[in-house]
């Protein structure tokens, strides 16, 4: 079989059929170089046999003994107990799922060699459903290597994979599996030498490297993939920015009167970004540009400049963001602001009436509606746009990347594909940005509203809640507002977190001079929005509510922010709730409360929550403790997961990989294309995002 790995179906391995290849595909294992990426997550040693006088409760070893007896344990739990002996040492082998016939497996006098983890049992040293096997006095130890345990499924045992991984070994060769770094990037190891050692480092290779990716041969293996991903982005830059774009005005006569209707002036960062994303705009390729800031930074006004720009142009805005109360924060804005510039603004939500959605649709199709805000309704079939120009996307991370393209492909009706503005307001560590957005154009409005002041944030036990009402009570009293902010809706025993409606009720009870709101994700979009207005009216002294006003809720006279248990939320999510205050001139501040005991996380967080208010800094300790997956939240991004790097701990090999990545495409393409396949096989389906 010499023909390329990459290409070799895993049915061509010995013992391979179509039920076991099923199983294969669930790992992502389709082909024989599939099976060569599937990396250990752990290694065993079985080298070397440990005496039974020398066994560690906790410690995986291999062990050999003869069977002294064998007998069925009746009990809450039947079991099986086979006692193996060595000298006058014993150890009990346990095994609760067996079958009447496994008893004969066992004859007193057998001699077995097991493997298993020690345990402390009922009747001493145990291990509990061991791998076993009959074996001679003498007989030479097989494994002249550490021993791999590869990421399973239900049905497909480590032996099996081991197995089919030797196998596949044993077909590598340069030809079969070819080398794609250029030569010199990796000296010490080679591709197949690299391979070889993850998958059987030798015996006595030490285990904590190994374990925490940080052995020579893992770095080499994870830099190429590091070179894949940037090679991808590249790739799908490339293909958006081949294509033509509308070239919109770099000056826009809606901008003077726009800025004279706000109640204040850009600072200069906002200034700085609008001239960026102007200058993009008039160009004839689509903009690809990420706008970063801090909560309360000014990202909505710069997108309502970009939206300036369209609409001079003669073109469409679309504005979708994540959740409804954030789209209806921005559709009020956009609403108030352009509106009285004769410029209509039209509602697009999947809770619309059908009698309200079917008259949006007619003013989007027909261009009546130059600027349309809504949530993922923005991206269905039905939605039909006259000219779009300009698409922006709000907190990002919460879309697939598949929606985001749905949402593009909306302007190519025109032959023109519109320009793309993406904002975040969390914050994104320069090595996730690197990987996660690498094919963006970055902006960071990096200076707040010269009237924002710093929040004060205290970490509390729940023990002292009677401080914190009466906390509230005071600060309602002086003229000021307040959040109370819940992690959940309903009681559960399972969290034991407070429900937002039970603590509405518990508020309203104790506070009966304060008026008080509640706020969650299962009202209805108008009851949420009627409760929202009537807070920020100053109608309402206490909004309690879940997280769903972690963004897009500007109210400058809330000063007060509680938030219960604070612990079980992430730093960049309580950064985003505290972000609520601090937007007047009051002096503001943040209670955090928790339920003690603290894990050794949850006092991280709380600690860094009081020592900064900086959000780079918060979304550099929150990838630390939590990982891209979490703090991009990985399943809705679209942001493929690595197999072998980690961006907290190969973070510092980027910076090369994204060199080595554009030296590839120019010099190499079908060796950069192939680095992709290698390591992204579903790449290909984003390269037009």
């Amino acid at each position: 079989m010499m023909q390329v790995l990459a290409q070799t179906s895993v049915m061509n391995l010995k013992g391979v059929g179509a039920a076991l290849a099923e199983k294969l595909e669930r790992l992502g294992i389709r082909t024989v170089q599939d099976l060569l990426f599937h990396l250990p997550r752990d290694y065993e040693d079985r080298s070397r046999l440990t005496p039974l006088d020398r066994l560690e409760v906790g410690r995986s070893v291999l062990v050999e003994g003869i069977v002294h007896s064998c007998e069925e344990v009746r009990g809450r739990r039947p079991s099986l107990a086979v006692r193996l002996t060595e000298g006058n040492r014993g150890l009990t082998l346990r095994f609760y799922h067996f079958y009447p016939q496994q008893k004969a497996h066992f004859p007193a006098g057998q001699r077995l060699r097991v493997f298993g983890e020690v345990r402390l049992g009922s009747s001493g040293v145990e291990m509990y459903h061991p791998e076993y096997k009959i074996t001679r006095p003498g007989e030479p130890l097989p494994e002249a290597t550490l021993t791999p345990l590869y990421p399973a499924t239900d049905g497909l045992q480590q032996p099996k994979i081991r197995q089919l991984v030797s196998q596949a070994l044993a077909l590598v060769t340069p030809q079969s599996l070819p080398e794609l770094l250029p030569p010199g990037v990796s000296p010490r190891f080679s591709l197949l030498d690299a391979l070889q050692m993850v998958h059987r480092p030798p015996a006595d290779t030490p285990r904590e490297p190994l374990l925490m990716g940080l052995h020579p041969a893992q770095q080499r293996l994870a830099f190429e993939e590091l070179a894949a991903h940037q090679v991808s982005l590249a790739q799908r830059r490339h293909h958006i920015r081949s294509q033509q774009a509308p070239a919109l005005p770099r000056q826009t006569p809606l901008a003077a009167p726009f800025l004279q209707g706000l109640p204040f002036s850009l600072t200069g960062a906002q200034q700085r970004v609008w001239d960026e994303v102007a200058d993009d705009l008039a160009k004839t390729r689509p903009m690809l540009r990420l706008v970063q800031g801090d909560v309360g930074a000014g990202k909505t006004v710069v997108a309502a400049l970009a939206a300036c720009h369209a609409v001079s142009g003669g073109w469409q805005t679309a504005l979708m963001a994540p959740t409804e109360i954030l789209a209806e924060q921005h559709f009020l804005n956009f609403k108030r602001w352009f509106e009285s510039l004769g410029i209509a603004v039209a509602w697009l939500s999947g809770k619309q009436g059908v009698k309200d959605r079917r008259q949006s649709l007619e003013k989007v199709q027909s261009g009546e509606a130059r600027i349309v805000v809504g949530t993922h309704a923005l991206f269905q079939e039905s939605v039909q746009f006259e000219r779009l120009g300009l698409v922006i996307i709000d907190e990002q991370h919460r879309f697939g990347v598949d929606q985001r393209l749905a949402l593009r492909e909306k302007g190519l009706a025109t032959g023109l594909s519109p320009h793309q503005l993406v904002m975040t307001a969390t914050p994104i560590p320069r090595t996730l940005a690197m990987s996660a957005y690498g094919d963006l154009d970055t902006s960071i409005i990096d200076e707040l509203p010269p009237n924002r002041t710093p929040v004060t944030t205290v970490a509390l036990a729940n023990t002292r809640r009677e401080e914190v009402v009466e906390r509230v009570r005071a600060n309602c009293e002086q003229g000021r507002q307040a959040y109370w902010v819940c992690t959940l809706i309903d009681e559960s025993e399972v969290l034991e977190a407070q429900a937002a409606e039970a603590t509405f009720l518990e508020l309203q009870e104790r506070l009966p001079q304060q008026r008080l709101g509640l706020v969650h994700g299962r009202l209805k979009p108008a009851e949420k929005q009627a409760v929202m207005l009537e807070f920020k009216e100053g109608k309402l002294d206490l909004l309690v509510a879940t997280t769903v006003i972690e963004v897009g809720v500007d109210v400058p006279n809330a000063s007060l922010m509680i938030i219960e248990n604070a612990e079980r939320l992430g730093l960049s999510q309580l950064h985003q709730l505290r972000g609520r205050v601090g937007r007047g001139s009051t002096v503001s501040y943040c209670v955090l409360l928790y339920k003690p005991p603290l894990s050794a996380m949850g006092q991280e967080r709380l600690t860094i929550m009081r020592s900064t208010t900086d959000g780079f800094l918060i979304a550099e300790k929150d990838l630390e403790l939590r990982g891209p997956g979490e703090v991009l939240g990985t399943r809705q991004t679209g942001l493929v997961g690595f197999r072998v790097a980690d961006l907290v701990r190969d973070g510092a090999m980027l910076p090369a990989a994204q060199k080595l990545a554009r030296q590839l495409e120019q010099q190499a393409p079908e060796q950069a294309e192939a680095l992709v396949r290698r390591w992204l096989p579903q790449a290909p389906r984003y390269s037009a995002v």
